[in-house]
């Protein structure tokens, strides 16, 4: 993208694009943890097994991942319009699917196509954003961003905990159509089409690779993490090699290729790296713990669906509260020292769950939850624009498609490690297993929780102290 676009973007409305693309993205995340706290009513309907369940969350993350690397060659092949709206109608398909499932095989098709249209919207809106809005504005939306990426899936357990315990659950959806439906008819008429399309070869066997290996990955991690499946399961082990072998094979082609599907170059810039690797085990802390807690509190600790969603509402809002805000002082003082405040936040919350019981209070839960989201909500976008602001304009799309992949994929792996140490740390998982004895699982598994965000918090310390501006020098004399 040349100066001379990059100036017109200084005459954009960009308040109806910001619009547009904001509802876009909520509902499209909304949907990967809709399902927390309704699957025990889908259980219910369609008289499968909670292995079975599991997958309406799983096979969403599956193909969200294995999209979200084919998006940067599609930013690069379709106006920013047209592609928006052919992701938003594809999620809205998946939607109605979703609503009017007969049976649990349909119900999963629809799952399927609604993580089609949802892979896509993530990065494309992070693209759109860093491209519209110049470097010393771009902490401020991509706080915006971040009340998205963080407020949404904090939000889908109380949604559907609402809902289940006093609709069918079908409405979930029928709440989210009208709305999918709105933003695509914003879309059409104030959208801008604002990313250069330099229509990059298609690479057939890149796209297959690049779906068989993340997808294997994703497949075998999120099983593993199943409490009926394991580790030492044939399809585990099967799918794990599977996707490290596709995988290998796609890094080394994407080398060799002109126009890769995904630039692994973008981690030749260190500070992209650190941040992406930050922002890996931050959203492992946000999944897996909106994934442990829920399971605590209405298996454990005799809480309900609607007390465990209520529980990560006060926290949620807060996040959602404090991400433009400290995309403003990102603007102002960098990334840096929001990380390392942030990330202490996080490890000191993230330890006070280690010591869980059957009679602790949802108060307690709720404060802990909240300040935590507090300290995340200081962590999460700062250093991902820390680590965009580091490449050039023409990177952009490569670097929001790798770092949306590897936090995808860190969710997955992560949570399904942390569900195994929860499963495998109780004292006791037969069928006379007291609350206590199970909830020793769930402190086990905070304890390594703790020391993964620790390491983030180590990792936050090699954050360039520069600011924006300094950035924006130092990267214009790296590009010459």
């Amino acid at each position: 993208m040349g100066k001379e676009q990059t100036e017109g973007m200084e005459n954009i409305n960009r308040l109806p694009i910001v619009i547009a693309l904001l509802v876009g993205g909520f509902v499209s995340i909304l949907n990967q943890t809709l399902f927390a706290t309704a699957a025990p009513h889908v259980m219910d309907e369609f008289g499968i097994s909670e292995n079975s369940a599991q997958w309406l969350t799983t096979i969403f993350m599956l193909v969200n991942g294995v999209m979200i690397p084919i998006t940067a060659f599609l930013i690069e092949t379709f106006t920013t319009r047209r592609l928006v709206m052919s992701a938003m109608s594809i999620f809205g398909v998946g939607t109605l699917i979703c609503t009017i499932a007969p049976t649990f095989e349909v119900l999963m098709v629809g799952r399927i196509v609604q993580a089609s249209g949802a892979g896509i919207m993530m990065p494309l809106m992070m693209t759109i954003f860093l491209t519209i809005f110049p470097i010393e504005k771009r902490g401020t939306a991509m706080g915006t961003v971040g009340l998205v990426i963080s407020f949404a899936p904090a939000l889908g357990p109380t949604i559907s905990g609402f809902v289940v315990e006093n609709y069918p659950w079908r409405y979930m959806f029928l709440v989210i159509l009208p709305i999918i439906v709105i933003d695509i008819i914003l879309c059409y008429f104030i959208l801008k089409n604002v990313t250069q399309r330099t229509f990059p070869k298609v690479d057939i066997l890149s796209i297959i690779l690049s779906s068989l290996g993340f997808g294997g990955l994703l497949y075998g991690f999120s099983s593993a993490g199943n409490v009926n499946v394991g580790w030492t399961a044939p399809q585990v082990l099967i799918a794990l090699i599977i996707g490290a072998i596709t995988l290998t094979l796609f890094i080394v082609r994407q080398f060799k290729l002109e126009q890769p599907i995904l630039e692994f170059r973008v981690l030749k810039y260190k500070t992209f790296t650190i941040t992406t690797i930050i922002g890996m085990l931050v959203f492992v802390g946000l999944i897996g713990s909106e994934t442990i807690l829920p399971i605590y509190m209405q298996q454990y600790a005799g809480f309900t669906a609607l007390e465990s969603g209520l529980m990560i509402m006060p926290g949620a809002l807060l996040m959602g509260v404090m991400s433009p805000i400290t995309g403003r002082i990102f603007d102002k003082v960098g990334a840096r020292w929001l990380a390392i405040t942030g990330l202490s936040i996080m490890t000191v919350t993230t330890f006070l769950f280690t010591n869980l019981s059957a009679t602790t209070s949802l108060t307690y839960l709720t404060i802990v939850f909240g300040i935590r989201m507090f300290g995340m909500s200081m962590v999460m976008m700062p250093v991902t624009t820390a680590g965009l602001n580091q490449l050039p304009l023409k990177l952009i799309p490569h670097g929001t498609a790798m770092n949306n992949t590897l936090r995808q994929v860190a969710a997955s792996i992560g949570t399904a490690i942390l569900v195994t140490v929860m499963t495998s740390a109780a004292l006791n998982s037969g069928q006379d297993a007291t609350p206590s004895e199970l909830i020793h699982g769930v402190n086990v598994a905070f304890y390594v929780a703790t020391a993964l965000t620790a390491v983030g918090l180590v990792l936050t310390f090699f954050i360039s102290g520069k600011k924006p501006a300094d950035e924006r020098a130092a990267q214009v004399q790296a590009d010459s």
